[in-house]
């Protein structure tokens, strides 16, 4: 599971970015909330679910760890594509908006529900993070 949202992750990461690049380089700022959503809901929120379900298998295990992971993956698509076409002109895209956007809240939902249930100082991996209690290695360990 961590493995695959890191994946997922990075590749908002791309999109958001470059989202960003074509944005600034053809005056359309009226994409900044597509930009900024595939930047938060994608990259950063992904990339963070993904650090939590390392550190605690026991979380990315449970049913609602899948929840999120598909809810919040098939709606942020969606919730893009709408706000695109609802940034561009297009009125009837507003449901899609609405549908994507609740989509991926009851995935984050679920993802906040789950963390409020299995993490805990007892469920952390039995393996110490890289570098012992480091989160982060020291430069001398980077060999």
């Amino acid at each position: 599971m961590a493995t695959r949202l890191l994946k997922i992750a990075v590749a908002y990461m791309m999109i958001g970015v470059t989202t960003g690049l074509v944005m600034g380089l053809t005056h359309r700022f009226q994409y900044a909330p597509v930009h900024a959503h595939l930047n938060l809901l994608g990259w950063a929120s992904l990339g963070l679910a993904s650090l939590i379900y390392h550190l605690y298998p026991h979380a990315a295990k449970t049913w609602l760890a899948r929840c999120h992971f598909w809810l919040h993956n098939l709606g942020l698509p969606v919730f893009m594509l709408g706000l695109f076409a609802l940034l561009s002109g297009d009125a009837a895209a507003q449901p899609v908006v609405g549908i994507g956007a609740t989509v991926t809240y009851l995935g984050v939902l679920s993802f906040v529900i789950n963390v409020m249930r299995t993490v805990g100082p007892g469920n952390a991996a039995a393996e110490p993070p890289v570098g012992g209690d480091r989160l982060v290695p020291h430069i001398a360990e980077w060999k």
